[in-house]
């Protein structure tokens, strides 16, 4: 039911016949669902997103158990909580009417839901440093990579171009210690091995285009019900870096985005944070300033925010001070940090005369819980025991075909189901990478030719010389034949004339030897 101006939680008071509403023009001043396991919070998250999407707001949620899918089919007598629900309404005055909402399912991996997609470089440098629970000297590098990615004009859509351009200021590494710092080959091979761990995780299915446009999330049908956008989450959960990072990511676009609105009298978009410790545990504190200064300020964007956990001491103090509209449900106090923790939570209501706060939490049943929501000038309002009211959507999971039904008349299909993979840092870098091996194998191939050509002429000059060395030995030795030919006619014809006592014998002798060593 929908009040005037308030959407109807439940009832509270003496027998339950006090209507307890969440005022609309105070919804974005962001909420709190609290309670031990089991204790209803998942009916109360479902009949706040029923109401919100009544008044004409959309809505977003994730659904860690498969719980909340039941939102898009309408509830049935047949289900065994019929009689149940009748009775409860009864006491509280409410009539209860069953129905389905206008529901679209998301999924990171795409398998549950039309698929999710963000791109690097709108991740950015910090949140995707959280994702990758990177140091600070690694953080550094991964501010490098995106400040140069701008400069040099490279995309950052998915994680090959991330993982592309830390190659390149590896391999670079010298020329941009000037500018950037050194960047030693150790970090740069610790935040790719970080990249290979999420990309086993199936995080490169959530890098990537199409992105998704806030503006299909946000959407308000013919009927004037505000669009109800379920992530799948049950997968999810077995990352949970993953599944807290998407979620803050999710905040901050919307918080970059929408234009100022003011206090609107309703606000343009409610987002429910379920299993809100994840985004806290072990957080640095620079991320946890970031989510309170996101809170403090996405209000004033017509967003409301509603962390939903197991118990308040699970956020921050300077967060939980954001929280004005609170849904209670029981904690148990089975040790002494328990009962610290119930006393705690208990002060952060405004008392009621009638009953103890810190009793009550303890004492509420399954489906009932301790209610405070913003009154007239933003006022907390006394809490009151409020027995919430029955979901007129189905309780509980819905069937594969059910889903896929829902999925198939989205309408999204066509944009978001296929991925696209255009131009970007990966590519880029590859061209250049190619570039440069293919001029660096031509260098290396006319350096071999040069090569080859000198030796060939190397070769040429030494043949040359021996060519030279052979004719010139030639005639050398001619000469000198033809010196002893003579020096030997000359003593054999003295010698020979001597025998014979005449010039004309030695002159006879000369010339028959002459002649001998001629025809030789």
């Amino acid at each position: 039911m929908l009040t005037e101006g308030g959407i109807f939680v439940g009832g509270g008071g003496e027998g339950h016949a006090v209507p307890q509403e969440l005022l609309l023009r105070y919804a974005n001043r962001h909420g709190l669902i609290a309670g031990a396991t089991g204790t209803g919070k998942t009916v109360t998250l479902q009949v706040l997103a029923e109401g919100f999407s009544k008044a004409g707001v959309p809505v977003f949620m994730a659904d860690v158990k498969g719980d909340l899918a039941g939102i898009a089919v309408a509830g049935s007598a047949t289900h065994k909580l019929h009689e149940a629900f009748q009775k409860r309404c009864a006491t509280i005055g409410y009539d209860l009417h069953y129905e389905a909402f206008p529901t679209v399912f998301w999924d990171l991996f795409g398998e549950q839901g039309h698929p999710v997609r963000t791109t690097v470089s709108e991740m950015g440098p910090l949140l995707l440093s959280r994702l990758l629970d990177l140091s600070e000297a690694q953080e550094g590098v991964v501010n490098v990579a995106f400040r140069l990615a701008d400069e040099e004009g490279l995309a950052l859509l998915d994680l090959k171009d991330l993982q592309a351009i830390l190659v390149w200021i590896g391999e670079n590494a010298g020329e941009l210690a000037l500018r950037y710092g050194n960047v030693a080959p150790a970090t740069v091979g610790a935040i790719q091995r970080a990249l290979l761990v999420l990309e086993n995780q199936g995080a490169a299915k959530f890098f990537g285009e199409p992105a998704l446009d806030l503006a299909d999330m946000m959407r308000v049908g013919a009927d004037g019900r505000g669009q109800v956008n379920i992530l799948a989450a049950d997968r999810l959960m077995a990352s949970p870096r993953l599944y807290a990072t998407f979620l803050l990511w999710l905040l901050s676009e919307l918080f970059e985005e929408l234009p100022e609105v003011g206090d609107p009298d309703k606000p343009k978009f409610v987002f429910f944070f379920d299993e809100a410790h994840l985004l806290f545990d072990d957080a640095p504190k620079a991320l946890v300033d970031k989510v309170e200064q996101v809170a403090r300020l996405i209000r004033s964007k017509g967003v409301g925010v509603y962390f939903i956990t197991q118990n308040p001491a699970d956020v921050p103090d300077d967060v939980l001070g954001q929280l004005g509209n609170r849904v209670q449900h029981a904690l148990r106090a089975f040790t002494a940090k328990d009962q610290q923790d119930l006393r705690r939570a208990a002060q952060n209501y405004r008392p009621n005369p009638a009953f103890d706060t810190e009793t009550a939490i303890k004492e509420v049943g399954v489906g009932e819980a301790v209610t405070s929501f913003l009154q007239a000038k933003g006022v907390p309002g006394m809490v009151e025991r409020t027995l919430v009211r029955p979901p007129a959507s189905q309780l509980g999971p819905i069937t594969t075909d059910e889903r896929r039904g829902v999925i198939a008349s989205s309408g999204f299909s066509a944009k978001y189901d296929r991925m696209i993979d255009r131009e970007s840092a990966f590519e880029r870098l590859s061209a250049r990478a190619e570039a440069a091996a293919k001029a660096a194998a031509e260098a290396e191939a006319e350096e071999e030719r040069l090569k080859r050509e000198e030796r060939e002429e190397e070769r040429r000059a030494r043949e040359d010389r021996r060519y030279d060395d052979r004719t010139t030995g030639r005639s050398t030795t001619r000469r000198r034949s033809s010196r002893q030919s003579d020096s030997v006619i000359e003593t054999f014809g003295k010698s020979v004339a001597r025998q014979l006592g005449t010039k004309t014998g030695q002159a006879i002798v000369r010339g028959i030897l002459g002649s001998l060593f001629k025809s030789r």
